[in-house]
């Protein structure tokens, strides 16, 4: 994109180091920062990076393999982006219209993100490919977020333009002005405009949800929103400091990725070290590498990152890391399972990681990224609660190791500072601590809206500014508990049965060897649900295949008293989101296809 993006061999970040190119050789963006540190207290994202700049501090990339490809100071940044801003206002655009961009991690959508928001339009980012062989699922994906946006530029790097293309040209007549990759932008000629300064209430970019239950929306973000919500997590969430560093193999796409890891550090003057998605599935272990190497403080995983982790480690490993210096072990995204952190903290405990780092939060792209945050330092702490109380009276009630059947739910903390948690009942009264209901969530953090879908808005935000976070779960002594989503609970007979307490029976079973299975519910014309299912195995024998499955039933009925569907299916059969959950949405429409069954237009599975 821009001729001051260094992209040359480096050398390790170390304190003090400042982007330097001596003999060929450049070094990352430096730990230690000389400019004054201000924690995210500024009125416009576009206002922090222009305070940043005057920093050395920045983005760093590295490949597969931990080398460096390519650093992007602040500095740079800044002056990149106002260029492609001045060359955006060459094409006529009205303030606010959307961009679209394929959001790889790379320092061209950085820039390309900042330049939307100098020449006043509105970004969003769409997802890469979560694998090649699904090529027709994820242009469909890229042309409802293109035709849902009203999107009036989409721009994709050479590796995924020919997706964006295809997209391009079903579309037809469209709002869309222009499309291309960076490079082709960048022949555009600047047009000789002032760049108008953002406003608090002027919208910052869409997040597009990833669908894990539903289909995506596009969730507008106004820069007040975005603001106070980076105060939060910059002040409250992290109490981030001088001498912090960060580290993430998180998507851009995805909230956690462009809010919590791109956007926070830069409101905080941070360097950031980046991996790609794709290159951490493939070597996971790199991550830890570039935490150990640069010596990193902050640094947040989905669940599953951490399973992918403890997974491929082996005890060699273990000898060249060093993880004393990660303090901030930030966990979220997707439901935090209490013996995955236990079995990341037993691997890695050898390599000096500390247990008291974890940090379990609460969060949603509709309420900009963080909801609430447990103290700081003070590692995970647990409820254990009786199943059977949970499911026939969604009451709480804790338990000791007493033999008992037991759920077992990690403390995400409290609320943000200007922010309310609630918890309600079916009629939307606010229940007692300890009993679980639906979570509603409220402060200046919260979404307008859905982009160009005032129905679904509706649904989420109630009239009194309430947000409906369609999560479940319970508060005890002011912390929140979250125990699932309400499309995650299963409703047979009056029952409350929670979907992952069925994926743990079947993840529990030596044959489901990826650990990975997907539980909903179908319901028949007559309006009676059903539990299904789909557990992925390598089982070859149809006996062997036979005996796992009237196992795994009569697993079910043992613990639920309901009947359940099993279907067996080959690893990497399960969907997931752009994000990299496992959606139950999608996995229940795949199984409805491959059954060629039918479902009633109004089912519903909704608590109730």
């Amino acid at each position: 994109m821009s001729s001051i993006i260094a992209k040359l061999d480096v050398l390790p970040a170390q304190e003090g180091n400042s982007l330097s190119s001596e003999a060929g050789v450049v070094s990352a963006t430096p730990t230690i920062n000389l400019l004054s540190q201000r924690r995210a207290d500024f009125t416009t994202l576009v206002e922090s990076l222009e305070y940043a700049a005057q920093g050395e501090t920045g983005h760093n990339f590295y490949d597969a393999k931990g080398n460096l490809k390519s650093v992007l100071t602040y500095k740079n940044l800044c002056a990149n982006a106002k260029i492609i801003a001045r060359r955006l206002s060459g094409l006529g655009l009205a303030r606010n219209s959307r961009v679209a961009l394929i959001a790889d991690t790379t320092p061209e959508f950085v820039e390309l993100f900042f330049a939307c928001r100098f020449a006043g339009l509105v970004p969003f980012a769409m997802p890469v490919p979560v694998n090649l062989g699904s090529r027709a699922i994820y242009v469909q994906q890229l042309k409802g977020m293109l035709g849902g946006s009203g999107a009036s530029v989409a721009i994709a790097n050479l590796d995924f333009i020919e997706f964006l293309n295809e997209v391009v040209e079903s579309l037809g007549s469209s709002e869309l002005k222009w499309s291309g990759t960076p490079e082709q932008l960048n022949l555009l000629p600047e047009a000789d405009v002032a760049l108008s300064p953002n406003t608090p209430d002027e919208t910052a970019y869409l997040q597009f949800t990833s669908g894990s239950t539903r289909l995506p929306r596009g969730v507008v973000i106004t820069e007040r929103a975005l603001m106070t919500n980076l105060r939060g997590i910059v002040c409250n969430g992290l109490d981030v400091r001088p001498g912090d560093r960060c580290a993430s193999w998180l998507p851009f796409y995805h909230d956690m990725g462009l809010v919590g890891l791109v956007l926070a550090p830069l409101a905080a003057q941070l360097s950031v070290d980046y991996l790609a998605t794709r290159d951490f599935a493939v070597r996971p272990l790199q991550w830890l590498k570039l935490i150990s190497r640069n010596r990193c403080t902050i640094a947040f995983s989905q669940p599953f990152g951490l399973k992918l982790c403890t997974l491929r480690a082996r005890d060699s490993d273990l000898m060249d890391l060093d993880l004393s210096c990660w303090r901030a072990a930030g966990v979220g995204a997707e439901m935090i399972r209490l013996d995955t952190l236990k079995s990341f903290s037993a691997k890695f405990s050898a390599a000096g990681f500390n247990e008291d780092a974890f940090l379990p939060c609460y969060g949603l792209a509709e309420s900009t990224l963080a909801v609430s945050f447990p103290d700081i330092n003070q590692g995970v702490k647990s409820l254990r609660v009786d199943a059977k109380t949970l499911i026939e009276k969604k009451i709480a009630v804790r338990v000791q190791a007493d033999g008992r059947k037991f759920n077992e739910f990690v403390n995400c903390g409290r609320p943000l500072p200007g922010h309310e948690i609630r918890v309600v009942d079916d009629t939307d009264q606010e229940v007692p601590h300890l009993m679980v209901g639906s979570i509603l969530v409220k402060g200046e953090s919260v979404m307008n809206g859905y982009f160009n879908n005032a129905e679904e808005t509706a649904r989420a935000i109630r009239s009194d500014g309430w947000l409906d976070t369609g999560d479940i779960g319970f508060l005890f002594e002011g912390d929140l508990y979250i125990t699932g989503r309400r499309t995650d609970v299963i409703i047979v007979n009056g029952r409350n049965i929670r979907a992952q307490d069925v994926e743990e029976l079947a993840e529990q079973q030596p044959e489901v060897r990826t650990r990975e299975a997907s539980a909903f519910g179908i319901s028949d014309e007559n309006g009676s649900t059903s539990v299904v299912l789909v557990v992925e195995c390598r089982l070859a024998s149809a006996v062997d295949r036979q005996a796992l499955i009237n196992r795994l039933q009569q697993m079910v009925y043992m613990a639920f008293g309901v009947s359940c569907l099993v279907e067996l299916v080959p690893p990497h059969t399960l969907p997931r989101t752009s994000s990299g959950k496992l959606s139950r949405f999608a996995a229940r429409q795949g199984f409805l296809r491959r059954t060629n069954m039918e479902q009633p237009a109004a089912t519903s599975y909704t608590v109730g």
